[in-house]
């Protein structure tokens, strides 16, 4: 870590490096990383203030999975710089999907990237950039409609199940019959003047043909819940 006590623009470079050779100070990979982040940022006008290092990290992982790139955001957060210098796109990640969604992550969070073999690299809404984000986009579309087809089917079971779910139609609305039979075998008996019991509806209603969505006889619980409504 550094100490900024110039009027140069304050930035921070993050280096990485992909497997167990390159790793250690000796080694070619990372002081070359770095040589070219401060080469660029002397002659920019720029001071790199932090560095952050992962080391024998995959290009693959997404950048939020990995551990000195999390510490980097909240460095940057907390000191307010909104710059990072990479060597290159590549540095940054390989994989040209982890490239693209982890560079859109740190621009809505207003902090620029910049590889320094080709500043404008991500400045640039190439085609191939382009067909990527809608590739991601439509993924994610499907992803949600996924959801909402379980999330639908969960509650028309549950409906079935109970009677009602929030914003959903009732037994009175789905099968008005079933909740004409129980309110009918619920009624107190002219000649004895008691009621039939919860789980003798249920027996009776079951015998009728009517259940559960799993053909179960319902519960004593559900049918209070059916004769409770009209």
């Amino acid at each position: 870590m550094f100490q900024n006590t110039s009027t140069l623009k304050p930035v921070v470079g993050y280096y990485r490096t992909s497997s167990a050779t390159n790793v250690g100070e000796d080694r070619d990979s990372l002081p070359r990383q770095k040589s070219a982040v401060h080469g660029y940022a002397k002659t920019h006008d720029l001071e790199v203030v932090a560095e952050y290092y992962e080391a024998a990290g995959s290009g693959d992982d997404p950048v939020d999975q990995r551990e000195q790139f999390t510490n980097m955001l909240g460095y940057i957060q907390e000191n307010k710089t909104n710059m990072i210098l990479v060597e290159s796109a590549h540095r940054f990640a390989r994989d040209l999907v982890v490239q693209i969604t982890g560079h859109d992550m740190l621009k809505a969070q207003g902090i620029e990237l910049v590889p320094v073999d080709a500043p404008t690299h991500f400045l640039e809404d190439t085609p191939t950039a382009t067909m990527v984000r809608n590739i991601l986009g439509a993924v994610s579309q499907h992803e949600k409609a996924t959801l909402v087809a379980k999330l639908k089917s969960g509650r028309d079971r549950k409906r079935l199940r109970e009677g009602k779910c929030e914003g959903r139609k009732s037994y009175q609305e789905l099968d008005p019959l079933l909740v004409h039979q129980a309110h009918r075998l619920h009624r107190k008996s002219p000649r004895t003047g008691e009621r039939r019991s919860l789980r003798k509806i249920s027996q009776e209603l079951h015998e009728m043909g009517f259940g559960t969505a799993k053909g179960k006889q319902f519960s004593a619980s559900q049918v209070q819940r059916l004769v409770a409504r009209r």
